[in-house]
């Protein structure tokens, strides 16, 4: 069993289920039900996990394993995990010493903050029972727990109802099962998380438990679901059994999941969320929400390449109305409060996911109103308007027809790392990826007004003067650095690679695109997409580990993201012609690799990234825009 491997079950509200194949919980995410009471925010941790053991006329068998300071794992349960499946929902067989086997699953019911639970024999066996202790906090997501009397351990038991509070003010948590409740309150102290202390940060957690359930395998399935009070019922009933209940939300999950073509496009369906009585783009689990860069790169594959045209929609026109002095926030805060509007290029990439949103409709002949297509195209202009006039940041149109960015102290790239005052990759001036996205901006524009036109033509003309590093053979990846005119910067890395692929117009083409598309190919391409900066550079970083100050420093500075690979697939085949063999042999290189990363790190989806050196999986295990490009790259750009 990889212990690296982890599963996803979320709720389509921003609440998840998570955790590791072998069931040691190693992230304070790492949850049972973890619910988000204002989707996608205001996450809490409500049941953390929970120990199960099975008692035979041979003896007790654990089936769970913990980990405690200071490397204890106990009990025993992961070493009779004989099978694990994570499709179409994590699934565990238990082989026991007796020849008893046991099937777990568990599945979390889209669109509610509920998690399914069960355990039956697999075969007969008589005088088999089980018994489960859940471990309950009630915390934010983010936050860890410690013993204190404040917690109440007080259980309102009806029927198959039990109910705890365990503090005032946080949803109260219900279990419904078929089992047998019995109450006996137990501190359980110590957990060591073990992926939280790899990363420099509080790693040790005590946790509640009210009591255990217990059934008898031999008479039946154990049915065991975790819920909030507002969700304790299934709708329009209240008479269900507990068995009846499980046996109708495994049935409705069923039948959703097999309408998705493969599991990739149903690890898309996992993004895509309910806020506001409308739809975004969570960037990633376990510890991200919506971030404004992250739902447009990752909105072309989520939404557009698989046909959701009408979330895709949603999505646009809800942060249409965002847009302040030509900026589009990048960050809202998980409690609410002022967004964030530190990106040059959130702004941009919108306006790129507008035009690749009504290439779609047109394609699919698809209706939209004619309101709402000039909500969308009233954004690109006021986008691209207060671009021209300057804004937040120095962000400005120069006279060159160039965009000019950055302020000291503050990152506005997707190279934004930034640990206290100190801002890893500055790149203050005209980043390359940046005029990319700035002159396939204007050119969109320029489809519904002719005033974008001479801007466009300024620009394109100075990037190809300004750029080009001859004495490199590829592009500088800054000019004017700091707003120093003449300045520029040449590290090599990938963000030159837009220049050629991943936007709707390349900015080069011909023999200058090929040398790029070869230079980054030989210098920064891994299996699971580019690194962020090419080995022989000076400030390479191989691996992203550590603590804090450690992996910020490394975050792009070598570290591979596989995002990136959509945007160089794209250039390495329009610089192949584009055909058949290209797309062919493009699918053999590039793709499979990523496609065999599915069962590496989170199951079904992609890394956030990777190392430099041997692309070990980092970060976040599920990343929107990591799935999102790979599914574009499947679905649009090497579609047959």
């Amino acid at each position: 069993m990889k212990s690296q491997a982890e599963w996803l079950e979320t709720d389509g509200l921003g609440g998840f289920a998570s955790g590791a194949a072998d069931g040691i919980r190693t992230r304070r995410y790492h949850a049972l039900l973890l619910a988000a009471m204002r989707p996608p925010t205001d996450r809490f941790v409500l049941v953390n996990g929970c120990d199960a053991a099975v008692e035979t006329p041979a003896g007790t068998f654990a089936l769970s394993s913990q980990m405690y300071i200071p490397n204890v794992i106990y009990p025993d349960g992961a070493s009779r995990i004989a099978a694990f499946e994570s499709e179409p929902w994590p699934r565990w067989r238990f082989e026991l010493a007796d020849g008893t086997h046991v099937e777990h699953e568990i599945f979390v019911r889209h669109g509610h903050p509920l998690v399914v639970m069960t355990w039956r024999l697999a075969g007969r066996r008589k005088g088999v029972m089980l018994s489960v202790r859940p471990f309950l906090s009630g915390r934010d997501y983010h936050a860890l727990h410690q013993a204190n009397p404040e917690f109440s351990f007080d259980a309102y038991h009806e029927g198959e109802h039990v109910t705890w509070q365990p503090y005032a003010g946080v949803p109260a948590i219900v279990a419904v099962t078929n089992g047998d409740y019995h109450h006996q309150p137990e501190w359980y102290r110590s957990f060591l998380y073990v992926e939280e202390r790899a990363r420099g940060l509080d790693h040790v957690e005590d946790l509640a438990s009210p009591g255990f359930f217990r059934w008898n395998l031999s008479r039946g399935e154990a049915n065991l679901i975790f819920t909030i009070d507002a969700h304790a019922r299934p709708t329009g009933s209240t008479r269900l059994s507990a068995h009846a209940w499980v046996k109708t939300l495994r049935d409705q999950e069923e039948r959703r999941r097999k309408t998705f073509p493969s599991r990739l496009h149903r690890a898309a369906d996992a993004y895509v969320v309910n806020r506001d009585k409308g739809k975004t783009i969570i960037a990633g689990y376990p510890w991200f929400t919506d971030w404004g860069r992250d739902t447009f790169i990752a909105l072309r594959g989520l939404c557009l390449a698989t046909g959701h045209l009408h979330d895709a929609q949603d999505i646009l026109l809800k942060w249409s109305s965002l847009v302040s002095e030509g900026m589009l926030p990048n960050r809202f805060l998980d409690h609410g409060g002022t967004p964030e509007f530190n990106s040059v290029d959130a702004s941009l990439w919108y306006v790129i996911a507008v035009h690749d949103f009504l290439k779609s409709m047109t394609a699919t002949k698809a209706r939209l109103s004619p309101a709402n297509r000039k909500r969308l195209q009233g954004a690109v202009e006021e986008i691209l308007a207060g671009y021209v006039r300057g804004t937040r940041f120095g962000i400005r149109a120069d006279d060159d027809g160039l965009l000019a960015a950055g302020v000291p102290g503050l990152q506005v790239t997707w190279m934004d790392a930034k640990v206290g005052d100190w801002v890893v990759t500055p790149r203050i001036g005209k980043p390359v990826e940046v005029q990319a996205l700035w002159l396939n901006a204007l050119w969109v524009g320029s489809k519904f007004s002719q005033r974008w036109e001479r801007g466009l033509a300024r620009g394109r003309k100075a990037f190809a003067e300004r750029f080009w590093n001859a004495e490199g053979g590829c592009l500088f990846d800054v000019v004017d650095v700091d707003h120093c005119p003449g300045v520029n910067d040449a590290a090599f890395r990938p963000n030159q690679i837009f220049a050629v692929g991943g936007l709707p117009v390349a900015i080069l083409e011909g023999e200058q695109a090929r040398r790029i598309v070869e230079a980054v190919e030989a210098r920064l391409l891994t299996p699971l997409g580019l690194r962020t900066l090419a080995p022989e550079e000076p400030n390479y970083a191989p691996r992203y580990e550590r603590g804090v100050l450690e992996r910020d420093s490394a975050y792009h500075q070598g570290t591979v993201w596989p995002w990136l690979l959509g945007p160089f697939v794209e250039a390495w085949l329009r610089v192949h012609g584009g055909g058949g063999d290209a797309k062919l042999e493009a699918r053999r290189r590039f793709i499979e690799p990523m496609l065999r990363h599915l069962d590496q790190a989170g199951l079904g989806h992609v890394s956030e990234i990777a190392d430099g050196e041997g692309q070990t999986p980092r970060g976040c295990p599920f990343q929107a825009w990591s799935v999102g490009e790979l599914l574009r790259l499947l679905d649009v750009i090497l579609a047959k």
